[in-house]
């Protein structure tokens, strides 16, 4: 009877990884379906948070950024279930990395070369505490789990390409911002993405050990 109860608990502890790792993989949809609609936005030089100008933009970036949110939470969830401390220092950042999505959404950013509003100052802090808070949980994760070595290189990956695209934005550097600016940060979340799924990964390899 124990030994029932123990498979048991352990299907479902590795039953939220890849609960978590299939919502990284939807999340990903809005965003691709946006990249072939939204034909006014140029993936080289625009950013992503430019998609919600365009006619429809606004309902799929939405979708897809409180997609992404929803699942960095969802893998947050699982690394609970793997015994990380719910007020630990990667937890926290992991929510606060969900909570910056969620802000970000909801004050979209200013056109290119307007005056900036409150809603596209809060948007430009939403995201840069995001891209601070999740390579740093990731830094953390790999230091609490040395095996952890794709965690550990994709967050350094995503914590570089963080600190190169803040720094485009500081008021020093942003009149000569490059024109490859819109691919840079597609790459980033190329990296933000596959750190995340590592994460997952990570957590169910515990899961099943």
């Amino acid at each position: 009877m124990l030994s029932d109860v123990t498979l048991i608990t352990r299907k479902a502890g590795a039953a939220s990884p890849a609960i978590a790792a299939g919502a990284l993989a939807f999340s990903l949809v809005p965003i691709l379906l946006l990249h072939v609609v939204a034909g006014t936005v140029d993936p080289v030089r625009d950013v992503i948070s430019d998609y919600v100008f365009p006619p429809g933009g606004a309902v799929l970036l939405a979708a897809a950024s409180l997609g992404l949110a929803g699942a960095s939470l969802l893998v947050r969830h699982a690394l609970l279930k793997q015994g990380l401390p719910k007020r630990s220092p990667e937890s926290v950042l992991i929510a606060l990395w969900a909570a910056g999505l969620v802000v970000a959404t909801f004050f979209p950013t200013d056109p290119t070369g307007a005056e900036t509003s409150v809603s596209g100052a809060v948007h430009r802090y939403a995201g840069a505490a995001m891209f601070v808070c999740l390579p740093l949980a990731g830094w953390l994760l790999a230091r609490r789990r040395p095996e952890a070595m794709a965690v550990r290189w994709l967050s350094l990956a995503s914590g570089a390409a963080s600190l190169a695209f803040l720094l485009a934005h500081a008021p020093l550097l942003e009149q000569s911002v490059p024109e490859f600016l819109g691919l840079f940060e597609r790459v980033l979340y190329a990296l933000l993405y596959a750190q995340l799924f590592a994460v997952a990964a990570m957590a169910r390899s515990e899961a099943v050990a």
